[in-house]
């Protein structure tokens, strides 16, 4: 049975500014993927390590999406790994890890696979598991959240290497 909610479902669009406020990520442009179970997130630079007996992880995001400008240094322990399908159909073993999401004007704690996503448009996806915190999805409509001020939206579009 699908969770309920005391308070109606927040309505998304396809794509949202959103935040992750525990990595000190004010904004960073994601796409809403219904097709996706779990949350993913592009990590740069991604090494696992271990401390204190347990497994972590090392890696940047690059909150914008053609700009490495900005970066964000994280280490996080491991939470749990899957195997996940690509949208190109390819298999791989991602480290999950637990972030907080800020999307509309509610703050959720989410699992996150870190993974390379250079071809992707997006840095982020909001899978189903999200999702199901209480969002609805209006496919025709983009950032029913609001928008970060114009100069972030600016450096997101700006091609810096």
């Amino acid at each position: 049975m699908a969770p309920r909610h005391p308070t109606p479902p927040s309505l998304v669009g396809w794509r949202e500014w959103v935040g992750l406020p525990g990595l000190e990520v004010p904004w960073i442009k994601a796409k809403i993927d219904t097709g996706a179970q779990t949350s993913s997130l592009h990590a740069f630079g991604l090494r696992e390590f271990t401390r204190d007996g347990a497994r972590w992880v090392r890696f940047e995001v690059h909150p914008y999406q053609y700009s490495a400008r900005d970066g964000v240094k994280v280490e996080l322990p491991v939470h749990d790994r899957r195997r996940v399908r690509s949208s190109t159909g390819h298999i791989q073993t991602r480290a999950v890890v637990l972030i907080e999401l800020r999307m509309l004007d509610r703050t959720i704690p989410i699992e996150v696979t870190l993974t390379r996503r250079d071809a992707m448009g997006f840095r982020m996806l909001v899978g189903r598991e999200a999702l199901s915190n209480g969002f609805l999805v209006d496919p025709a409509a983009s950032y029913l959240g609001g928008k970060p001020p114009h100069r972030v939206r600016r450096a997101n579009n700006q091609v810096v290497e």
